[in-house]
């Protein structure tokens, strides 16, 4: 039997995902990272963007996040996010208005606090829609 790791993806209002893996892959702030069984323990702040669930039998689950926190113990890992959707419940139509409507803002600021608002969000709905060309390309 191949050795396996137990994924637990968490957001604020509920758990997404639970069970067996034999690899997590996360855009970790300096990097992806790819973490298989017995990984060293690891805290790392994770980008806004996909992470993707190896399966035992080699198919992936897909998930995007808003950005969040991985944690690896040897036989456990946790991520947790504000917001984590497995990737086939992302709507397109939705990011790209979040999009558009973070660009206006960034043009239309009043102030800093406006910008750095509008420029989080820009940069998550980016997040999806790359999530979302991924998916559609591995599923080709």
């Amino acid at each position: 039997m191949a050795a396996t790791i137990k994924v637990e993806i968490v957001s604020a209002e509920s758990e997404i995902w639970s069970g067996t893996a034999g690899a997590v892959f996360a855009n970790a702030e300096m990097g992806e990272v790819g973490i298989y069984p017995r990984h060293a323990p690891l805290l790392t702040r994770l980008k806004p963007g996909e992470v993707r669930v190896q399966l035992e039998d080699g198919t992936e689950e897909d998930f995007y996040i808003s950005g969040g926190l991985l944690e690896v113990q040897p036989h456990v890992v946790t991520i947790l996010s504000d917001t984590a959707i497995r990737a086939e419940d992302l709507d397109e139509a939705a990011a790209l208005e979040a999009q558009k409507n973070a660009e206006l803002a960034m043009k239309d600021q009043k102030s800093d606090m406006d910008y750095a608002r509008a420029k989080a969000e820009l940069i998550e709905a980016a997040a999806q829609l790359q999530a979302i060309q991924k998916l559609r390309k591995r599923q080709k």
